[in-house]
């Protein structure tokens, strides 16, 4: 046990310690927007790799509050030290846990390194003597680095533009007071492309797929998605044409060649999800003033993580239409891409300055919706009482359970 009094860490807008309480409650809302499932029968057995934040959180919740979802749920997070409270990801998964066992779920989940093979094999073992096949799998990692079973080489990613610099506004919190900033971002090299495409392409999804179909755990129909997103012509020279935009484009040509692996017998996708504030796109340049923008001018149309993945688990089961686009990707970012919506949002991006920055963008939300991901600013939740910050990882039930 280990009751303390926190108070957040952070520089900016990032934060670099996690609030208990406020993790938990993050949870419980995203459980509580969701309609609970009617059907009495299991639903689908699924692996969530990244199932700990943003959309792989988002999908694992829906699922299990909608679906009735059965398997696995895979996160890497750090746990509590004498210095720092355990990562946000480690409460938020501690908190799904809870609700799933309250709903009856056979879902369980491991805090490891999806990238290596020990994972992968201890993981299938897993699925194989509690479920026998699995029905889905979902892939949301979002990492700095990665290391290659293969090789044991360590490749980091970076967030840099590809073929020229790149020079933008930002948006920077100075004193908790939001300004308009200047990026300057330097292109990246061939190496430093091709590393991030080893991290965030679909080398790891391939190798995943390998290890479900070497042991014959994919069940007949068996559909797997990795995310993604494409984005508006704003953030492209950071973005889709970006070293991230190489590794999406790899990850979407994995799509194509998990489809020829699988002959017939099951199906790829990649997701084209929309913006979303997550603990990953907050580290990429300029996504916090284009998103601030994007809310401001979509309102009450914005779509959250979870409006998101419950449509994406509706398409999944076949309740609504895929909704693919001629490079057979499912869409998912209708409502930002809408060429009213990128024309109102170009024209304020263009016009902007720190005089109207308030009156013109949505920061203050951003912001709150930032510290949310670590568990602050969450309504309801008391800061001032010491909270519990020694919080167990959920334990893995027995193979008959």
């Amino acid at each position: 046990m280990s009751i303390r009094e926190i108070k957040p860490g952070n520089r900016g807008y990032l934060y670099v310690n996690s609030h208990p309480t406020g993790c938990a409650a993050v949870v419980d809302r995203m459980w509580q927007q969701i309609p609970e499932a009617t059907a009495d029968e299991p639903g689908p057995v699924a692996l969530v790799i990244g199932s700990s934040a943003g959309y792989g959180l988002a999908a694992t919740v829906v699922g299990l509050r909608a679906h009735r979802m059965r398997g696995l749920g895979i996160a890497f997070e750090s746990a509590e030290t004498e210095r720092r409270t355990a990562g946000a990801g480690w409460y938020r998964t501690a908190r799904t846990a809870g609700l799933a066992a309250e709903a009856g779920a056979a879902f369980s989940f491991l805090n490891a390194d999806a990238f290596s093979d020990v994972v992968k094999d201890a993981a299938t073992d897993q699925l194989a003597d509690r479920f026998g096949k699995i029905d889905l799998l979902i892939y949301s990692i979002a990492a700095p680095r990665r290391t290659d079973p293969l090789t044991g080489e360590v490749h980091h990613s970076v967030i840099k533009p590809l073929g020229a610099d790149y020079r933008a506004k930002t948006l920077v919190f100075e004193d908790g007071v939001p300004q308009l900033g200047e990026l300057h971002l330097q292109a990246a090299d061939d190496a430093e492309r091709d590393a991030t495409v080893q991290v965030m392409g679909g080398a790891d999804w391939q190798m995943w797929i390998n290890a479900l179909q070497s042991k014959g755990l994919l069940a007949d129909g068996f559909q797997t998605v990795a995310l993604s997103y494409v984005g508006s012509d704003i953030t492209a020279p950071i973005y889709r044409a970006g070293t991230i935009g190489a590794a999406k484009q790899h990850l979407e040509d994995t799509a194509r060649a998990i489809n020829t692996r699988l002959k017939g017998v099951g199906h790829a996708y990649t997701v084209v999800a929309g913006a979303a504030v997550t603990q990953a796109s907050t580290a990429i340049p300029s996504i916090a003033l284009y998103t601030s923008i994007l809310h401001r001018v979509t309102a009450d149309r914005w779509q959250t993580t979870v409006d998101q993945a419950e449509a994406l688990w509706n398409r999944m089961t076949g309740h609504a239409d895929l909704g693919l686009d001629d490079q057979g990707r499912i869409r998912l970012d209708d409502w930002e891409m809408n060429p009213e919506v990128q024309a109102a949002v170009r024209a304020v991006w263009d016009r902007v300055g720190s005089d109207d920055l308030a009156v013109s963008t949505d920061t203050e939300w951003f912001r709150d919706q930032v510290g949310q991901l670590y568990g602050w600013n969450v309504p309801g939740v008391d800061y001032v009482t010491p909270a519990e910050t020694t919080v167990p990882w959920p334990a893995s039930p027995s193979a008959d359970a």
